[in-house]
């Protein structure tokens, strides 16, 4: 009868109806514990027949029925299924025996009991009971309380967590086997504090945490806690820590329980995954190879390692091919380093042979010591590095190569000192996951650098000097090339010398970005100095410009509705364009414009104020089918012309206006009629170029000059032969006062055959014969005829078709334009002692 071993008189009392059963004593223990213990359950005296003898009072709470009733009943009349009592007396023969049963309650109700039976006074061994004492309880509470048994010595017996009870003052009461399975944990940790086995800093930030949870009753869950033991403090692990107050059903604080749950290759594992996230969010947000290779050694220090280093391959920097990746030996460069103060014993730049080895997976150094001397004896048994290591404390090492595409961009090497653990093959894996993500964005960076510094190439290969000298105007110009993904826009300017001194000034802007844009604003230049040679008015010129454009346009929508499939385009791909063409006469100070779909230019006039001029900007290029308006304006000479791009003056999520009277304003405080061009522009771009530029911004500035007045002469002649005579005396006179006494032959000859053809051909109109004194020699005949002089080779028998054969002969250039009233021939001569 151990089960009842504790008992207390009056408690231990049986009733029978109102009366208690004398000499009846049922030694009952007081259990909180399991309901079928003596103390806690209903209790039944039964004798051998199944009659009720007794109950106590939880018995009558238990059935719903006073004791009057229960006494004198059979057990099998209370069970929903009496033939369950014959089950239950069918193991009379055992000590103690439980079961399980339906009772009927004294409300009609019904209810599952677990029970057990307790014989009570068997004598000798062979003889049956003749009473027995029955223990009943709620099925629910019994398999609550079993669970909850089972569920403690369960954790008490778990290998994979640990499990510690702690009184009051923190000493450890009871224990798992597997709470701290270390080097350095006693085997026993009864009556000992953490601080004793463990790390003080480590104990004493658990101690803190536990010494909340027993204040203040807040469970603790799943906080990390580095663990170390004194023994050995350089190997931690990381404790998952979760716990909570222990009291009694009366509020008395008994202690705190804790479980320690290794969680070192989980939180390892996140850890790992965390760094990928970050490698992944971190590189691929600059196109540049110097600015992602440093961002990935950024990523790596100190999540990973003490001490990064990035080397990138020496022909990526030089826009080639890097080489194969089975290639065993690499020129590379040193692009990136992080680390602290120690980045400093790693500087960047400078030329290495490389020797990557035969395979194309990484290396892990765990252990590690400078390369050996030929002559050292013994084995260390460290890993021996190749070369001197980047600082003292080094201890272990890994590199993994930057493959992409079948090509070697380099590798990444990292670093390790001081306490922390070395390099492990998990360490490798990572850095080969992040190298191998890494090497796509260096080689998408590498391939815009190519195609952009092609790009940027060929863009300024077709632009002209940055700064020019012509009789007409002195320029200036600066050129910003874009930064964004999609390459270099089209922009482009130029200064074209045009006939009689004249210069056209001339800025464009093609839609997209990229080489293609790049190559339609290289056919664009060619085409507009192509048409500025045949000395169109402006707005002729821009349609010409305009119908070129549309034909390419066409061009590229019959070749992809072809049978052959085109290179996909991107979303920057276009053939729109705007174009601004300017004109400017040093000796009639005119100056004409048209522009098409491109903003007007600024004009600072001699006195300083700074206007736009008024010029309708028509319809980009293109478009076709709508006219351009040209603009005739007088310009005098020391103004200054200021040409731009949209990207000089754009501002995102602002209005253009507001771009366009910032340069206004910039140009009216630069002191531009004064100050060199150049630095003027170079100023002005400074200030108000965007950054970062997401489109090309393009300036030209143009200082006019004008052509004095005793350099330049025009007379207006009848159409009569007899004039011609007239002619070469004017010539030969201003020549000499000119001192051009060398030019007087040839002069006189070209002057005499043109104003021969004008009269023969004019129509009775008459003839302006002029010249011109600036760096060459100009003559021009202008006729009102609208027919174009054409230079033949005359046979041998016939008198004339010489003339213009002479003159191309005679001059250095020689050519002709249309005018609004007919025509003008001219030739240039370089005067005597010009370079």
């Amino acid at each position: 009868m151990d089960s009842l071993a504790k008992s207390q008189e009056n408690d231990g009392r049986i009733k029978t109806g109102e009366t208690l059963i004398p000499g009846v004593r049922v030694r009952i223990a007081r259990s909180n514990d399991d309901p079928l213990d003596a103390g806690n359950a209903a209790g039944l005296l039964v004798d051998g027949n199944g009659t009720i003898l007794g109950c106590t009072p939880a018995a009558e709470t238990l059935l719903h029925r006073r004791a009057d009733d229960l006494c004198g009943r059979r057990v099998r009349d209370l069970l929903a299924d009496p033939g369950r009592w014959r089950d239950v007396m069918a193991q009379r023969d055992g000590p103690v025996w439980e079961g399980r049963a339906v009772v009927r309650e004294g409300g009609g109700g019904e209810s599952e009991v677990m029970f057990r039976v307790l014989p009570l006074d068997r004598g000798q061994p062979d003889r049956q009971a003749s009473r027995f004492f029955l223990l009943g309880a709620p099925w629910a509470l019994v398999l609550k309380w079993r669970q909850d048994h089972a569920f403690m010595q369960e954790l008490f017996l778990q290998e994979r967590v640990g499990f510690a009870v702690f009184d009051r003052e923190l000493r450890l009461v009871r224990t798992n086997t597997q709470l701290l399975p270390y080097t350095g944990v006693p085997p026993d940790l009864s009556g000992l504090r953490l601080a004793e086995f463990l790390w003080p800093e480590d104990a004493r930030v658990i101690d803190e945490q536990l010494g909340k949870v027993l204040t203040t009753g807040t469970p603790l869950v799943a906080m990390d806690a580095l663990v170390r033991t004194r023994v050995d403090p350089g190997r931690g692990r990381i404790m998952a820590l979760s716990a909570f107050r222990l009291q009694e059903s009366d509020g008395r604080v008994m202690g705190v329980t804790a479980l320690f749950t290794d969680v070192t290759e989980q939180r390892g594992a996140r850890e790992r995954l965390d760094l990928l996230h970050r490698v992944t969010a971190v590189l691929g947000n600059s196109l540049s190879v110097a600015e992602t290779t440093q961002d990935l050694a950024d990523v790596l220090v100190p999540v990973l390692a003490d001490l990064a280093a990035v080397d990138i391959a020496e022909a990526v920097f030089a826009h080639e091919e890097p080489g194969a990746e089975h290639q065993r030996h690499h020129v590379m460069r040193r692009a990136a380093v992080a680390g602290g103060a120690g980045a400093g014993r790693l500087p960047t730049g400078g030329s290495m042979r490389v020797d990557v080895g035969g395979g194309l997976r990484g290396r892990v150094w765990p252990r590690l010591a400078e390369q050996p001397s030929a002559d050292a004896e013994g084995d260390t048994g460290a890993d021996a590095w190749p070369g001197s290591l980047p600082g003292p404390g080094i201890h272990s090492a890994m590199s993994a190569l930057l493959r992409a595409r079948g090509r070697l961009l380099g590798r990444v090497t990292v670093w390790r000192d001081g306490d922390r653990a070395p390099f492990g093959a998990d360490d490798l894996d990572l850095l080969e996951e992040i190298a191998s993500r890494a090497a796509l964005v260096v080689d998408n960076a590498r391939r815009y650098a190519r195609e952009r510094h092609a790009s940027v190439s060929l863009q300024r290969s077709l632009l002209p000097p940055m700064t020019t000298e012509t009789a007409a105007v002195q320029s200036s110009s600066v050129y910003l090339p874009t930064d964004t993904a999609g390459g270099v826009s089209g922009d482009w300017f130029d200064v074209i010398p045009l006939s009689s001194a004249r210069v056209a000034l001339v800025v464009g802007d093609v839609v997209g970005h990229g080489l293609q844009a790049t190559a339609m604003m290289g056919r664009l230049r060619t085409a507009v100095r192509t048409l500025a040679d045949l000395d169109l008015e402006p707005d002729e010129l821009l349609t010409h410009l305009d119908d070129l454009v549309s034909q390419l346009t066409v061009e590229n929508s019959s070749y992809e509705n072809g049978t052959q499939a085109p290179e996909r385009r991107s979303a920057y791909d276009s053939f729109g364009a705007t174009c601004l063409y300017v004109t400017y006469d040093p000796v009639s100070r005119q100056c004409a414009m048209a522009s098409a779909g491109h903003p007007p230019p600024a004009l600072v006039a001699p006195d300083g104020t700074v206007g736009y001029v008024d010029v309708s900007p028509g319809p980009p290029l293109g478009v076709g089918g709508l006219p351009f308006e040209p603009v005739e304006m007088e310009v005098e000479p020391g103004s200054v012309l200021a040409l731009y791009t949209d990207g000089l003056v754009e501002r995102p999520q602002a209005d253009l206006d507001e771009g366009m009277a910032a340069l206004k304003s910039r140009l009216a405080a630069a002191d531009v009629l004064a100050r060199p061009l150049r630095e003027v522009g170079r100023e002005v771009v400074a200030d108000l170029a965007p950054s970062p530029l997401s489109d090309d911004v393009t300036l030209l500035l143009a200082r006019t000059r004008g052509v004095p007045a005793q350099d330049s002469v025009m007379w207006v002649l009848e159409p009569d032969p007899a004039v011609v005579a007239d002619a070469r005396a004017l010539v030969v006179g201003q020549l000499s006062r000119w001192d051009l006494d060398e030019l007087v032959f040839t002069t006189e000859l070209v002057a005499s055959e043109l104003v021969t053809n004008a009269i023969r051909y004019a129509g009775g109109g008459p003839v302006e014969l002029k010249l011109i004194r600036t760096t060459t020699l100009i003559c021009e005949v202008s006729d009102p005829s609208s027919t174009q002089p054409r230079m033949r080779r005359a046979r041998a028998t016939e008198e004339g078709g010489r003339g213009l054969f002479l003159i191309a002969q005679l001059t250095e250039r020689w050519g002709s334009r249309y005018t609004r009233h007919g025509k003008t021939i001219w030739t240039e001569q370089t005067l005597p002692g010009a370079p």
